[in-house]
């Protein structure tokens, strides 16, 4: 499945554009974890490392890490930059579910 057809589903699909180096995204890495076992099918977490796919963090103009994009239907839903805890993460899903 390419990039394009997962951000496409009808399910909100959170990306974690992240770096191996970032201190930050190490912190995430457990909470998305956590996020995935509370949301089971009713949404999908990715991760993107930018620096292995270069293409698609240019292609969202990616300039900090972590950053999360909310996307459904391929649209852009929410984006922000940062580490977020998993309630205000399911929070947004559910908006935007």
């Amino acid at each position: 499945m390419t990039f394009q057809e997962i951000i496409n589903q009808d399910k909100p699909i959170l990306v974690d554009f992240f770096a191996e180096w970032c201190g930050p995204c190490k912190m995430q890495a457990p909470i998305l974890e956590e996020l995935k076992q509370r949301m089971g099918e009713k949404a999908a977490i990715i991760k993107i490392d930018v620096d292995k796919n270069q293409q698609v963090a240019a292609q969202y103009q990616i300039r900090s890490v972590p950053t999360m994009i909310i996307f459904k239907n391929g649209a852009v839903k929410w984006r922000q930059s940062g580490v977020f805890s998993a309630n205000e993460l399911e929070r947004l899903l559910n908006e935007n579910a």
